[in-house]
């Protein structure tokens, strides 16, 4: 089956990754994090701590990593309505925070806006570019903040 992109050519702002490292400990980052994204303006609906569940059902042997779900109503909301629900399934915009090292953390995150256009599940139009440029600031002022 054939990718409807090419990978090999996307630039890392096409998919609105953003990624910044703490030096601090990990519950504490996540902590900082969840703060962070909900001051920007976010709800964190979700959030699971994906080494736990891992190291308990199969002993992984994970570091920690933890998922924080954000969601801002308002642009879930439009977006819902501009993709004619699609958008959906790839909510809520996940916010990840691994342990590169203790006392170092990576916190890392994709813009689900940008990854739904590109994947033809929202429309590349007027209304969705407004979406994304919203939540893009958003997203922004958080990692400003970090």
């Amino acid at each position: 089956m054939a990718l409807p992109i090419d990978p090999a050519t996307l630039e890392a702002s096409d998919i609105g990754e953003q990624r910044a490292t703490l030096e601090m400990d990990h519950e504490e980052a996540v902590e900082h994090v969840r703060e962070t994204f909900e001051a920007a303006g976010f709800g964190v609906p979700v959030e699971f701590s994906v080494s736990e569940m891992l190291n308990e059902k199969i002993d992984a042997g994970r570091d920690p990593y933890y998922v924080l779900g954000a969601c801002n109503p308002s642009m879930a909301d439009r977006v819902l309505d501009a993709s004619e629900g699609r958008v959906g399934a790839i909510m809520p915009c996940n916010v990840v925070v691994w342990e590169e090292r203790p006392g170092v953390q990576t916190v890392y995150h994709v813009s689900i806006m940008r990854i739904g256009r590109l994947l033809g599940m929202a429309p590349d139009d007027e209304g969705m570019a407004d979406i994304i440029a919203e939540t893009g600031e958003m997203v922004d002022a958080a990692y400003a903040a970090l």
